[in-house]
């Protein structure tokens, strides 16, 4: 184990009802790291937040804390603490009594409640709220004292399931900010439950991206936004696009029929690999001055962009420009060795990164809907 890791679960295998949520899944966790445990639902993240909480046993495997096995000690004594979505506050009880509750169960005299109680509304915002009624405050003031409920114990792990899930998108982007300033202040680690892509990589100091119970990367927000290790990863965070290449050479790679200089190396000669190219990279200008050209064939303003799709050779890219382009427009596209990422190919390969598909559902459904319009109009005309 290393030095700095403070949470370690290894081997860890969980099942429900006979579907095996985890299996023999390892991970180090650093002290003081602000975590976040991203994917979509069902896709273990809760699992292990629940494990690491002692309120999961696992099939098998090994949970370790600082060093020490606490694979079977008690969910109480394990020096964690967890916020939930729904916040699990008191309503009986004022802003005050929730925040001191735990110490009151530790017995603590009055005035060290007193004063730990005072330094945790400083640190969230809330000095003049102690007398406040829990139904009287704001979703975004609750999820505060519930922030202050979990620290006041000086817990050395802060575990959130999806905390931010319940408020709406400004208060949301306001209590990411805060949660990481608070973070930082205490100088404890943070493990963050969420699907939310843009709220991971606003927050943390490392992302670990799951699909179906596995650990698909794991890496700094940066590192996973610009270098995915397969199509999952390049899909789920963020817009691709994931085009079919060979690797030809060292820094030589072909797509979209024609050959392109990148920053890759270290891949076999000729190599079947897949192409990554983010939609805010890609350049666009006429067909003649472009290395690639295609048609438009959609166009959504979005505020600050526009979203474009283009047909490559029956391939539909997705395009991001402040400048409008019309359906049936022909524009080039002009790609630098930096746009362009390679991956080996996995088992996600071909099922992400064309927005045809995405196209042509909408389209039919489109249809469908024009169709059943009609046939209504028909009905009330007879």
């Amino acid at each position: 184990m290393k030095k700095d890791t403070i949470i370690s679960l290894k081997n860890i295998t969980v099942s429900f009802n006979g579907n095996t949520i985890l299996k023999n899944l390892n991970l180090d966790i650093k002290n003081k790291d602000f975590v976040t445990l991203l994917g979509s639902s069902g896709c273990g993240k809760t699992t292990i937040l629940r494990i690491i909480a002692g309120f999961v046993q696992p099939d098998s495997g090994s949970i370790f804390f600082a060093g020490k096995d606490v694979t079977k000690l008690p969910a109480h004594k394990r020096e964690v603490n967890t916020i939930f979505q729904n916040y699990a506050l008191f309503p009986h009880l004022n802003v005050y009594e929730n925040i001191a509750f735990g110490m009151r169960i530790q017995k603590k005299t009055e005035a060290e409640i007193k004063n730990k109680v005072q330094e945790m509304l400083k640190m969230v915002s809330l000095s003049g709220f102690e007398k406040r009624n829990i139904a009287n405050l704001s979703g975004g003031q609750q999820q505060r004292v519930a922030i202050a409920r979990a620290l006041v114990n000086n817990p050395k792990v802060l575990l959130l399931d999806e905390p931010l899930g319940a408020l709406d998108l400004k208060l949301r982007k306001d209590m990411q900010v805060e949660l990481k300033k608070i973070q930082q202040k205490m100088g404890i680690t943070f493990i963050f439950v969420t699907h939310d892509q843009e709220e991971a990589l606003s927050m943390s100091d490392t992302v670990i991206v799951m699909d179906n119970g596995n650990i698909q990367q794991i890496g700094s927000p940066q590192d996973i936004y610009n270098e995915p290790t397969n199509a999952f990863v390049a899909d789920f965070i963020g817009e691709s696009n994931i085009i079919d290449g060979i690797m030809h050479d060292d820094y030589l790679v072909e797509f979209a029929g024609r050959k392109f200089k990148c920053l890759d190396a270290g891949f076999a000669k000729d190599e079947k690999v897949d192409v990554v190219i983010r939609p805010e990279d890609i350049e666009v200008t006429s067909p003649e001055n472009g290395h690639i050209s295609g048609t438009v064939t959609s166009v959504t303003f979005i505020g600050v962009h526009y979203e474009i799709i283009v047909d490559i050779d029956g391939f539909k890219w997705m395009i991001q420009s402040t400048d409008s382009q019309k359906p049936g427009d022909v524009i080039g596209l002009i790609l630098q060795p930096d746009d362009i990422h390679i991956m080996k190919k996995s088992e996600h390969s071909g099922e992400y990164g064309d927005y045809s598909a995405f196209s042509d559902e909408m389209y039919e459904i489109y249809e469908e809907n024009l169709l059943y319009d009609c046939s209504c109009n028909v009905s009330e005309k007879k």
